[in-house]
Order: C-alpha cells, then sequence, then structure tokens
C-alpha cells in the first residue's frame, strides 16, 4: 500500500488521474489539457499502467486511457470527499 500511495504522491499522476476520473482521454488531448508534453505525459501514463490504476483501449492510430476499474475512482472520489471535510 506505501508503494501505491507514492506513487500517488506526484501532482502530474494526480492531474491524470483527476482528468480521467470524468472521462476517457488520448495522449494528444491529456497533454493539451495537462499543458504538458505527450511524451511525459505517456511517461506518467506508462507509470499508472504498471500499477494498474488506468487501463487503456485502441481505436485506430489513438490510444485511450481510462481508469482501470471502479476501485480506482471510489478511492479517489473518497479522499476528494475527505479532503472537502477536512477544509470545512
Amino acid at each position: 500500500m506505501s508503494e501505491l500511495l507514492g506513487f500517488l504522491a506526484d501532482t502530474n499522476r494526480l492531474r491524470i488521474l483527476s482528468i480521467l476520473a470524468d472521462k476517457e482521454m488520448c495522449v494528444g488531448d491529456l497533454a493539451i489539457a495537462l499543458e504538458m508534453n505527450e511524451s511525459a505525459v505517456s511517461h506518467q501514463l506508462r507509470t499508472l499502467r504498471a500499477i494498474r490504476l488506468v487501463s487503456f483501449r485502441k481505436q485506430g492510430r489513438h490510444v485511450f486511457y481510462r481508469l482501470h476499474d471502479r476501485h480506482v475512482l471510489d478511492f479517489y472520489q473518497a479522499v476528494i470527499e475527505h479532503l472537502d471535510e477536512s477544509i470545512a
């Protein structure tokens, strides 16, 4: 668990998960949304795939990324709710 949480300590990975919590996206669109280059986004996505937080599907020449499963989304939303409660 500590290894997983360590991977989530990266701001860019959290930003990617935040976007993918709403909808699946391809690397190019993620790069634009994050104002990062595609290579950097691809690197972060490889890491997130390796720890099974995101998965992908190919459609023609495009690769679309999404959260791996409902557990990832539930975890993400629980953390956001906890942080919102802490602030209030």
